[in-house]
């Protein structure tokens, strides 16, 4: 795969999920993270299971030792946030390449899990939880 380091500096990529809003930006580099401002492995709590989800694009296409992920994140929490920062990594490579695409496509990297906490609803005591029913 031939790719230009230049053109992938200036672009950037929103991921969602659950709650978790993560802008992506790619800059020529090692392999590091950086997470709102604060070294990736130290934003993870050094948890190996986040570092490969949020690696998983770019180990697919062997990239992963050209490129410095530099995420924003809001909202949510750990899991939701490094699958956010995963799909804006996919979203990024497929926008850069569009040969990219053929490969994350089905991974099934490029879907948004669009799953969000349901409304609590009034008269019931959860989203879906009703008082206990009384005969008499």
């Amino acid at each position: 795969m031939n790719t230009n380091i230049d053109s992938i500096i200036h672009k950037k990529a929103v991921g969602r999920r659950k709650k978790a809003v993560a802008r992506i930006t790619f800059v020529s580099g090692e392999g590091n993270i950086l997470i709102n401002k604060i070294p990736g492995e130290r934003y993870l709590q050094y948890n190996l299971k986040y570092l490969t989800i949020i690696k998983d694009p770019l180990k697919k296409l062997k990239l992963d030792e050209q490129f410095n992920i530099i995420a924003n994140v809001k909202g949510g929490g750990l899991t939701s946030q490094t699958e956010a920062i995963q799909l804006g990594i996919a979203r990024l490579l497929c926008e850069h390449e569009k040969q990219n695409r053929l490969i994350l496509k089905p991974l099934g990297l490029l879907t948004r899990d669009a799953r969000i906490k349901e409304r609590k609803k009034y008269g019931l005591r959860k989203a879906r939880k009703a008082p206990q029913y009384s005969k008499r």
